[in-house]
């Protein structure tokens, strides 16, 4: 990559950055809004005519004293999978002097909002359908973009003195997508926009309603905030109108009320999670959402806490986990239809999906999950669309300590359901939604666990 460095050189640099007090903190943010015309969500909704607001990259570099830099970032970005997250980490890093692995990148999730996946784009490619999916050149310059953003921001590096921690229930926001019926099978799926008020009125489900903040001090200055809330984070999609969408107005409301201090937001595990009891996907819901959530994050940072800040405070765990296909998918089936030039181009792209995922598993691709430690904080990084389960997981495997939790970083695996939500049916654990197979689950837990130890 343009921006690579060794450890050693990285050290050698920033080190020095990190100061007499040990840990130092650099923001950064791009602009990463698709040009018009290009494909949002996948291609699966109209591609993007009108830009209702700007799509931010936000993320910040932690340099502390005798380690690599840590990245974390959030993109306002649908999905980042296979070889796209890769590539992402491995800039970012690049820029950062550091290495992929001590880089998180998590999507917000958002519909009206670009996807990347270079192994899927290159599956495409070769039976003509290249671009069907998201905007290649656009992508590879926001990569570009973002990783100049990093590399400039170095300069800027502010000693931190401390960590603060806070949370506070949102309300009406977030509820359970998965609805049961009375012989334990789901009975309803309740989308993010649900028309029928008896789906809206049953009961809120498991949820975490909780949004967390974590925040970052130089004395009695706030240096950077990062919230963590789990939902599908769209009001209404799908016409083609580029927005970071409600929550993305939460972020933009808090960031003012503070005076500009950076707020990076991340999407939690909301997998089986949407406003769906709250919103019937009128427009008009957007602000109302966004309002309850930025009320949310207010209260969580009132009731922020702060420690001292040191470099033996800070630490960043690796788990590599291997996570199982689908048994019902075939790969032989679905090279097969992603070569049918008869096949439906949904059918074909969907089939490339499959491919590149199965391909990755057959090759002994690991999943990479992290962790980063700021004393009794832990904020884990998951990959794709997770179940809010293993976020309350997280937490209850370290109840003393404050567990935050950013899934919607490597998509490709897409929905990631709990062992009982398989055979519960539902559009969520359903083949060619959930790439993954039921026994994900002890693969995760054991992941976390090791995260967490």
């Amino acid at each position: 990559m343009k921006y690579f460095l060794s450890w050693a050189v990285a050290l050698s640099i920033y080190g020095g950055l990190a100061g007499a007090e040990g840990v130092r903190l650099a923001t950064f943010q791009a602009d990463v809004t698709p040009p018009l015309g290009a494909p949002l969500c996948g291609g699966a909704v109209k591609p993007a005519e009108k830009i209702d607001d700007p799509l931010g990259a936000r993320g910040l570099v932690l340099l502390v004293e005798g380690q690599a830099p840590i990245v974390l970032f959030a993109v306002d970005w649908v999905g980042i999978a296979n070889s796209g997250w890769d590539t992402w980490r491995e800039a970012l890093a690049g820029a950062a002097g550091t290495s992929a692995e001590r880089v998180a990148v998590q999507t917000l999730h958002q519909h009206d909002a670009p996807s990347c996946d270079f192994d899927t784009e290159a599956l495409l490619d070769a039976q003509g359908l290249g671009g069907t999916t998201f905007d290649v050149v656009f992508a590879r310059e926001a990569i570009q973009r973002t990783a100049d953003a990093v590399k400039a921001c170095l300069a800027q590096a502010t000693p931190v003195t401390a960590v603060g921690f806070g949370q506070a229930r949102v309300d009406q926001v977030a509820s359970n997508r998965r609805v049961l019926g009375a012989d334990g099978k789901v009975e309803h799926v309740r989308w993010t926009a649900t028309k029928d008020p008896a789906v809206r009125a049953r009961g809120v489900g498991t949820i975490d309603p909780n949004v967390k903040v974590i925040s970052f001090w130089n004395e009695s200055k706030p240096l950077a905030v990062l919230s963590y809330y789990a939902t599908h984070p769209q009001s209404h999609y799908g016409q083609g109108c580029v927005s970071a969408d409600f929550v993305g107005m939460a972020r933009s409301l808090r960031e003012q009320a503070l005076r500009g201090v950076p707020h990076i937001h991340f999407n939690g595990a909301g997998g089986n999670i949407s406003a769906g009891k709250y919103n019937d996907g009128a427009p008009e819901n957007r602000p109302v959402l966004a309002r309850r959530l930025a009320e949310g994050m207010r209260r969580a940072w009132e009731a922020t806490e702060r420690m001292p800040l040191g470099p033996s405070d800070v630490g960043w765990i690796v788990a590599r986990v291997s996570m199982p296909v689908r048994t019902e998918v075939s790969l032989e089936h679905e090279e097969q239809v992603l070569r049918d030039v008869n096949a439906p181009s949904a059918a074909r792209e969907q089939a490339a999906n499959e491919v590149a995922w199965i391909k990755r598993a057959e090759q002994g691709d690991e999943t990479c999950l992290s962790a980063l430690r700021l004393g009794s904080v832990y904020v884990l990084h998951m990959p794709g669309e997770l179940f809010v389960e293993y976020q309350l997981a997280a937490q209850s495997m370290r109840p003393e300590a404050f567990v935050a939790m950013a899934a919607y970083g490597d998509y490709g695996p897409g929905y990631i359901g709990t062992a009982e939500a398989y055979p519960q049916g539902g559009y969520e654990t359903g083949v060619y939604v959930s790439r993954t197979a039921p026994e994900v689950e002890e693969v995760l837990m054991a992941g976390m666990r090791k995260l967490l130890e």
